[in-house]
């Protein structure tokens, strides 16, 4: 498994329009299928549990720590309210409680619509009281993530990343250390979502391929961590894991990071708009 992250990003203009910095992928770009993104908080969530089905209801009710009932609140309001907009549903709770989260052999979340399987596929992450959701066409393979930029002991970098990556971790700055440890592990975790294989694999299996791409997202990746930056601009970044190649985007904006990977290649994330109920 591999991952490899470049410089290069793509904004978004007027009228949805996919702008290039660089000319030789301004046309690929816009061919690209796109896929949908949809961020919430915790104090978004709805108080009322009208809007999950009696058998979310039930998991929650089972989920003895209250960090655990947070989380599960957290991510299936955001999905609920990224399905729905992706397949232009209303976002009334009846509604919303029709489309329901279960959970693979993997743990990996499915999407069903009034109890048949909904045209979609999704990828789930939640950290520090933020969760977002990916959502894209049904046979997608999706995976995406959100980190934050933190201090990590030394052991979680042997643990948990290449030869290759630690020799990267080591070279960069310390202004920059924490911020590239987010993105590399975040770019491994999406990869792992949209395996559906989680952390049941060897995260070490993944191996930067270009370093010299991999310093310059550290310049792009610390310049903008802190900052307010924007959810139209993203990067790209490749991954691929026993011979399937992935591709995707990273973006970063004040602590966080997020990642997205895919197979086929689908085009930068665009943000969602739930109808108004």
């Amino acid at each position: 498994m591999g991952v490899m992250l470049g410089s290069s990003a793509v904004a978004r203009g007027r009228n949805g329009v996919i702008r290039s910095r660089r000319h030789d992928s301004q046309q690929r770009s816009a061919e690209l299928t796109q896929v949908g993104w949809f961020e919430q908080c915790l104090a978004q969530v709805r108080s009322e549990c009208d809007w999950l089905s009696p058998a979310e209801v039930a998991r929650l009710e089972a989920a003895r720590i209250p960090k655990r009932r947070e989380d599960l609140r957290l991510g299936r309001w955001t999905a609920k309210l990224a399905v729905a907009a992706y397949l232009n549903l209303p976002s009334d709770p009846s509604t919303l409680a029709a489309i329901e989260l279960r959970p693979d052999a993997s743990g990996a979340p499915w999407v069903f619509f009034e109890d048949r399987p909904a045209p979609v596929s999704i990828s789930l992450s939640h950290r520090g009281g933020r969760a977002v959701c990916a959502v894209a066409a049904p046979g997608a393979l999706l995976g995406c993530d959100l980190e934050i930029a933190e201090l990590r002991w030394n052991a979680f970098i042997t643990d948990y990343f290449t030869d290759q990556e630690q020799e990267l971790i080591a070279r960069v700055s310390d202004s920059q250390r924490w911020a590239v440890l987010a993105l590399l592990w975040s770019a491994k975790e999406s990869t792992l979502k949209a395996l559906r294989v989680g952390l049941r694999i060897d995260t070490r299996q993944v191996v930067v391929e270009s370093v010299g791409g991999m310093i310059r997202a550290a310049n792009c990746v610390s310049r903008e961590f802190g900052n307010g930056g924007s959810l139209d601009t993203w990067h790209r970044l490749r991954t691929h894991c026993e011979r399937r190649n992935f591709y995707g985007w990273w973006q970063s904006s004040g602590i966080f990071v997020r990642t997205m990977v895919s197979e086929p290649e689908l085009g930068p994330p665009i943000p969602l708009q739930p109808p108004l109920t």
